[in-house]
C-alpha cells in the first residue's frame, strides 16, 4: 500500500489511470492453453507403429497399478508424462478406507480420480484396461470413473478433408444446433 501512495501514476485502487481511461478494443486473442488444440481435436495425436504392442494413439491415457499394499491410478500425457495421479496411499483417502486394496478402495479411488479429472478439465481419457472379472475391483474402478463424468474413450483426431474426398465431416469446433 505504501508503494501505491508514493507512485503518482497509480490511483488509490491500484489501477493505472492510463489503463482505466484507455479504450479496451482487443482485436487479437492469444490462447496460451497448451491443451486447447487437443480439446478441439485438431492437435497432434501420435499414431505410432502398427507393430507396437500397447500402441501410442492417445492424448491422455489412464494407468492403474497395484503394489502390495496400495493402488495407484495415473493419467499420463503422451509428451509430458504424468498429469494427474491418485493413490490409496494418500492420507485423506487412506484414513477413510478399511483396507487399501479391496473393492471399496478401487471404487473410491475411481471417484477421487474422476473428481480431479473434471477439476483439471479432462473429460475424455484413453483406457485400454480390461477388467478380468465383470464384477471385480477393476470393473468397479472404471464404473466409478464413468459415473464421475469421465469418458473412457477419446474422440478421433480431426483430419482436414482432401479435395478429392467425397464426404466432408463436420468440424468439431462448429456447433450446428
Amino acid at each position: 500500500m505504501q508503494y501505491l501512495r508514493h507512485c503518482n501514476k497509480f490511483t488509490s485502487r491500484g489501477l493505472s489511470t492510463q489503463v482505466a481511461n484507455a479504450d479496451l478494443n482487443i482485436t487479437d486473442f492469444v490462447n496460451r492453453n497448451p491443451r486447447n488444440l487437443e480439446r478441439m481435436r485438431i492437435g497432434y495425436k501420435p499414431d505410432g507403429y502398427h507393430v507396437e504392442k500397447p500402441g501410442k494413439c492417445f492424448w491422455h491415457k489412464l494407468n492403474l497399478s497395484q503394489s502390495g499394499r496400495y493402488v495407484y491410478a495415473t493419467i499420463e500425457h503422451f509428451e509430458n508424462g504424468t498429469v494427474l495421479q491418485a493413490s490409496t496411499k494418500e492420507w485423506a483417502l487412506k484414513k477413510q478406507l478399511y483396507k487399501c486394496i479391496d473393492s471399496s478402495a478401487y471404487y473410491n479411488l475411481g471417484r477421487v480420480l474422476a473428481e480431479r479429472c473434471l477439476k483439471s478439465g479432462l473429460i475424455e481419457v484413453y483406457s485400454n484396461i480390461t477388467p478380468p472379472k465383470p464384477d471385480g475391483k477393476v470393473a468397479k474402478f472404471l464404473e466409478a470413473l464413468q459415473k464421475g463424468g469421465v469418458n473412457l474413450q477419446e474422440p478421433p483426431q480431426f483430419k482436414p478433408p482432401r479435395p478429392w474426398d467425397q464426404y466432408r465431416h463436420e468440424k468439431p469446433w462448429e456447433v450446428t444446433e
